[in-house]
């Protein structure tokens, strides 16, 4: 159990290194070590590693609609973690039959205990907001307006689970922003 947990950790901890690499502006050596980290765990690992390094790796992407496929990803990760239905992914996601994103709803090999899938599932939650609004914002830019709504939507109503302070409070601001940006296109209501 303490080895399986160290393993977790050190999953993070590369994540967060390469993260790292990617708000210092190098997208390219961030986008290889995300890319080898998704060779080892990739649809196998553990949702929550899934859904973080799926979504950081969409911050490296140069094509908007690979930045698409990586964020798809995360939240198919998310929504196998959280128990988010099919309904969630397949709307989502008009980009192919399994819904763009080569993920499946379950949760994989991770094999973690109740407790620790349980803080996970929570992060993850926590996370999904961000993701919605990641994915409206990839909708939006790809000229695909009603998918964007549809998700700048879910990330208005996954809200509940954050509180009004710190990262809840910036993620409003950022689904306020980016729905002024759509009105202001027409693409909007």
């Amino acid at each position: 159990m303490e080895q399986q947990e160290a393993s977790k950790d050190a999953v993070m901890t590369r994540i967060g290194q390469a993260v790292m690499l990617l708000h210092g502006g190098d997208r390219e050596e961030a986008r290889n070590r995300f890319g080898v980290l998704w060779a080892e765990i990739g649809e196998c690992g553990g949702a929550l590693h899934r859904c973080t390094l799926a979504h950081y790796m969409a911050d490296t992407q140069d094509d908007p609609e690979d930045e698409l496929v990586w964020d798809l990803r995360a939240l198919a990760s998310a929504q196998g973690l959280t128990g988010g239905g099919a309904t969630d992914a397949g709307t989502a996601l008009d980009t192919g039959p399994s819904g763009g994103a080569g993920v499946s709803g379950g949760e994989g090999a991770s094999g973690g205990t109740g407790g620790a899938e349980h803080r996970d599932a929570l992060a993850v939650r926590a996370f999904l907001p961000f993701l919605h609004l990641a994915l409206a914002a990839d909708y939006f830019g790809l000229r695909r307006f009603e998918a964007a709504r549809t998700h700048l939507d879910r990330g208005w109503e996954a809200l509940g689970t954050l509180d009004d302070e710190g990262y809840g409070d910036g993620v409003r601001t950022a689904l306020g922003r980016l729905e002024r940006r759509m009105r202001g296109s027409g693409a909007g209501r």
